[in-house]
């Protein structure tokens, strides 16, 4: 069911159930500047404010150029979701693996969007069941973590969906759109993932 590849570059490729999660390509621009002023109002409430510059094709490349850089370090792993829908491989979201970390934490920070038109199609579960493999075997981290704001029901059943237990509140916990807000707290370890799986 899922198949691990490596481009040229040592970025993961991650394919199954339907979706492709890959590295943003320069060539990406396009689409992913059209996904993202489509879905603008559908993702303000729920993200650090953003600017029209933020979308330009200078600061895409300089994305671009980091994503790699992190992924070639091992500190950090963005994504692209693409989906099969109607024999065409339309960019549907993002995921991202952030902070990494080693010694004695083997643990990552999951984030994702989607855009509006992709939303509740059970394409974001899908997306996060198809990197739990890459965590927990590829990278052999101990633990993931993410967080959403409690009133993202949504966001909130992916990661039920997908074994993480919520473990807590976090007071001003990030900046969204502008203000410090709570989040709840999210984790899954590896003892319950082999457990799931088991």
């Amino acid at each position: 069911m899922f198949g691990f590849a490596v481009m040229r570059q040592p970025t993961p490729v991650i394919q199954g159930d339907g979706l492709l999660l890959r590295c943003p390509h320069q060539s990406d621009h396009v689409e992913w500047r059209a996904l993202r002023v489509k879905s603008r109002k559908f993702l303000t409430p729920f993200e650090p404010r953003w600017s029209d510059a933020d979308l330009s094709a200078r600061n895409f490349a300089a994305r671009v150029r980091r994503n790699r850089r992190d992924a070639m370090l091992g500190t950090e792993f963005a994504f692209f979701i693409f989906a099969h829908i109607d024999k065409q491989l339309p960019l549907v979201g993002g995921l991202t693996l952030s902070n990494v970390r080693r010694r004695a934490a083997q643990n990552v920070t999951l984030g994702y969007w989607m855009g509006e038109d992709y939303a509740g199609q059970g394409i974001m579960t899908r997306a996060v069941a198809l990197i739990l493999p890459f965590v927990f075997d590829t990278l052999a981290l101990h633990r993931i973590d993410a967080a959403c704001l409690p009133d993202n029901e949504a966001s909130r059943r992916v990661l039920k969906a997908n074994g993480f237990k919520e473990i807590g509140i976090a007071e001003h916990y990030l900046q969204i759109n502008g203000a410090w807000r709570d989040h709840m707290l999210f984790a899954l370890t590896r003892e319950h993932y082999d457990a799931l799986a088991g």
